[in-house]
């Protein structure tokens, strides 16, 4: 298949683990047809919005255990101009970067919660998304020559692929409530580490960890017995090869999105699983 990613939107948030150098990959693995899609760990979307550029979802259902994330998508969706309004108030600067890293959540609008998280992610250490027990974003100010805060034209094309889809903060075991047989799910979960040192979940307070991986692939298997398609990406390790053993199993190679050193930032192995 021929893809010209550029299409489509680009996803709006920068995320550790994202897709979008791996939408090749992905979608020779998608299939043909289906009737519903479900993302049930959002985080930048890359795969929605390569496939709702083009016109090919239907029904659409995206879904995150973390409200702050969801708040992104919720407000493009509803409210993208008052999104937009707000992050144009926003400057690159570490003293307005620490302030509005400060603000509580609950004193906002949903547009200003939006463009809080959207100037954050934009702004921040390797545009990290890591929040502390207490759902308190906590990355530092990162080092950037000129960062894009509002790239308008990304931002309404994001809006308009939103329209009609339903958006919601829950957990992704709830996917067996909504999915039904015909239908398609990609899940990418944080990911398991491939080490200790480099054992991150905290993309939202409760973490994520092998309890909840084990979860994960039950909920994958349970969906393939119910005639719904799932596809699923995660790091090849040893624990995630033998979760998945029975499966459709293929390596893949993703560039780091996120390290602290650069010399860090190259291609590791990944996997993509499937259900069908």
């Amino acid at each position: 298949m021929a893809i010209d990613i550029g299409q489509s939107p680009k996803p709006v948030l920068k995320w550790a683990g994202g897709k979008w150098r791996l939408l090749p990959q992905l979608l020779r693995q998608v299939p043909a047809t289906f009737d519903a899609y479900h993302e049930p760990f959002i985080g930048g979307g890359a795969l929605f919005f390569h496939l709702a550029g083009r016109g090919v979802l239907t029904r659409t259902y995206l879904s995150d255990a973390n409200p702050s994330l969801i708040d992104v998508y919720l407000g493009l969706r509803d409210e993208v101009e008052a999104v937009i309004d707000a992050l144009r108030s926003h400057v690159y600067d570490r003293e307005q970067y620490y302030a509005v890293r400060a603000h509580n959540p609950e004193d906002l609008t949903l547009p200003e919660r939006a463009a809080r998280i959207i100037y954050l992610n934009k702004t921040c250490y390797n545009g990290l998304f890591r929040e502390n027990k207490r759902g308190q974003f906590n990355v530092p100010f990162g080092r950037y020559k000129n960062p894009t805060i509002c790239d308008e034209p990304n931002l309404r094309a994001a809006a308009r692929v939103l329209q009609g889809v339903d958006i919601a903060c829950r957990n992704f075991a709830t996917v067996l409530d909504v999915a039904r047989p015909g239908d398609f799910v990609y899940f990418d979960p944080p990911y398991h580490p491939v080490s200790a040192t480099a054992n991150f979940t905290a993309y939202d307070r409760n973490g994520f960890g092998s309890k909840d991986q084990r979860h994960l692939r039950d909920v994958f298997a349970a969906l393939g017995e119910r005639g719904v398609r799932a596809l699923l990406s995660n790091s090849d390790t040893p624990y995630v090869r033998e979760l998945y053993e029975g499966f459709a199993v293929e390596q893949v190679f993703a560039a780091r999105a996120v390290n602290s050193k650069a010399n860090g930032r190259g291609k590791v192995a990944e996997v993509i699983v499937r259900n069908y």
